[in-house]
């Protein structure tokens, strides 16, 4: 017998004029009788971490908001968890977690810088509205060290934010604590990006660093219309399968682009003051703004551009409106809802659609095939909050649920964890599952079974 098949590298890029396109996995990657896992088609794990602010519509009353009524498998979803439903089987709540080290130990107000800071790095921030910062490094970044060396971006840090955030944004504390979940070491914040042109660029361009100048450039005319050299070459060299998965990964690539320029045409024609107008890329919808950045996020899984990013819905304490649901009321001010039912009913449908909205990303990445399965088979996703109530400000049993079956992890389950588990203790089974070997992790006690 003889076998011809001989396979393209799994790094194999389109380039033209400030493009570099990276691709999905093909099956003209995986050389003929080689087993899968010494292969491009191996599994690659990703990781992506989502918070939200300001806590959530927990349990009141007769309503279980947010935390599942049973414990164990075959448990009723929760209204604010219902968008993910669909994907019941890899789905996992975890509750009675305890965020202890965004609590007070001394230092006063400041619940709300100390939630997120200390979310993925476990560990009590320094108060201080100086350059003199200290967190710990955040659990993101300890995964992305194990893959750094396999793709080309360690990570991606994402949020939707204003332009610009400085100064003190709490009692104490530097802006720069509330605004990234990621530290790539204890004294280095990384910054987030709310552009969508800018992470396009980042994720598509030469490989330089993303600029407001480089993406004017681009406004009006496609990444693709550079690379079509390239793609020709390439097509000649596919089977019929793979030119169909190229065609499809580069007709949303393209129709990801073109929302982004439909967006900037649209902000340039605003009468708002040009320091007034969203910035580059960016949709005045907080929907559209999200769904791009998820679907920025689908695509950099998929070319295995990167396998760690961290989304940040908005920073705490701040004061957006949500008039796409009706909602007029600052995300801050409906967090402090007083316990009056009428109030959580209203905060808990602010928190469902944004649990609505990364059930999209869910359903992207579930429908997207990745060597013997698809992107979600492969990826653990983390959704949650620094904080529960925040009525009350509280980081006792903080919400977190995972989506994902990265590891062999096993859905369909509400872990009820004994009420005062350290946060961390998740965070080092998580951290655990990407390959890297540790026992402990900020204020941990151990890991956690989530089985």
């Amino acid at each position: 017998m003889i076998i011809t098949k001989r396979a393209i590298s799994r790094r194999t890029v389109l380039r033209g004029m400030g493009v570099s396109l990276a691709l999905p996995l093909l099956d003209a990657m995986v050389p003929a009788l080689t087993a899968t896992a010494a292969t491009a088609a191996s599994p690659a794990r990703r990781y992506g971490f989502f918070y939200m602010p300001n806590g959530v519509a927990m349990n009141h009353t007769n309503v279980n908001y947010w935390k599942p009524a049973t414990a164990g498998a075959d448990f009723e979803f929760s209204p604010i968890l219902k968008p993910l439903e669909p994907f019941r089987n890899q789905v996992t709540v975890v509750s009675g977690l305890h965020n202890r080290s965004a609590e007070s130990l001394g230092d006063g107000n400041g619940d709300h810088t100390r939630s997120t800071g200390s979310w993925l790095t476990g560990t009590h921030i320094k108060r201080t509205e100086g350059s003199d910062l200290r967190a710990g490094v955040s659990a993101d970044q300890v995964i992305a060290s194990q893959f750094k060396k396999e793709t080309p971006l360690p990570s991606l840090e994402l949020a939707i934010l204003p332009n610009s955030v400085t100064g003190g944004c709490d009692t104490g504390y530097s802006c720069a604590y509330g605004t990234t979940l990621s530290w790539s070491s204890p004294t280095t914040p990384l910054p987030t990006q709310s552009s969508p042109r800018l992470v396009f660029e980042q994720l598509f361009g030469d490989g330089g660093p993303a600029s407001a100048q480089a993406a004017a450039a681009r406004t009006k005319n496609s990444i693709l219309d550079s690379a079509i050299q390239e793609l020709a070459g390439l097509h000649s060299k596919l089977g019929p399968a793979d030119r169909a998965t190229v065609s499809d990964y580069l007709d949303v690539l393209r129709e990801v682009e073109r929302r982004i320029q439909q967006t900037e045409a649209k902000n340039a024609e605003s009468p708002l003051p040009e320091y007034e107008r969203p910035g580059i890329g960016v949709p005045e919808r907080f929907d559209d703004h999200a769904k791009l950045m998820f679907d920025l996020q689908h695509l950099a899984f998929q070319a295995d551009i990167t396998r760690v990013t961290t989304f940040m819905y908005g920073a705490e304490q701040r004061a957006r409106m949500y008039p796409e649901i009706g909602l007029n009321e600052s995300h801050h001010s409906m967090s402090h809802h007083g316990d009056n039912p009428e109030n959580l009913a209203k905060y808990a449908k602010l928190c469902t659609w944004h649990v609505d909205l990364f059930a999209y990303l869910v359903e992207k990445m579930r429908n997207t095939p990745d060597g013997d399965g698809n992107l979600l088979d492969h990826s653990l996703l983390m959704i949650g909050g620094g904080m529960s109530n925040g009525n009350i400000h509280s980081h006792i049993d903080v919400p977190i649920a995972l989506v994902g079956g990265a590891s062999g992890f096993k859905g369909n389950r509400h872990v009820a964890t004994t009420m005062g588990t350290p946060l961390s203790n998740l965070l080092v089974t998580v951290v655990q599952s990407s390959g890297v070997p540790i026992d402990s992790f900020g204020d941990s006690t151990g890991n956690l079974s989530t089985a």
